[in-house]
């Protein structure tokens, strides 16, 4: 259902360094670009992640209660790329491990405030 998601940013090139390496971890490259956007995915017609300059003009600002959670096969795989946001410059906000229900996320805001987290089901 969902195609793709964009998050705001007043840093676009800074943006794009933080994500060409961790949705490169995924196997993700750069799907689209212009100057004012860059959109990243797996491949061109599964769900894509981008990050763009607002239209307006006006500053990118932090959707109170807005998160995009990123699907990955494993906990393993949650861990390490939490991990790896926060080694680029993300903060934590809250570490890896297991919300109930067979859910296991990891959470972490980007260079902008923008809420992610990376999550898997698992029994």
């Amino acid at each position: 259902m969902i195609g793709y998601v964009t998050l705001g940013t007043n840093h676009l090139e800074r943006a794009a360094r933080f994500y060409d390496a961790l949705l490169g971890e995924l196997g993700a490259t750069r799907l689209m670009q212009s100057e004012r956007m860059i959109i990243w995915a797996v491949k061109p017609n599964a769900p894509a992640l981008g990050v763009t300059l607002p239209f307006d003009g006006q500053p990118a600002t932090v959707g109170n209660g807005v998160m995009v959670a990123l699907a990955v096969d494993s906990p393993a795989k949650v861990d390490a790329l939490h991990k790896k946001a926060v080694e680029l410059g993300g903060k934590d906000e809250g570490a890896p491990g297991p919300r109930g229900q067979g859910f296991y996320g990891g959470y972490f805001r980007d260079l902008d405030g923008n809420k992610l987290n990376f999550f898997t089901m698992v029994r």
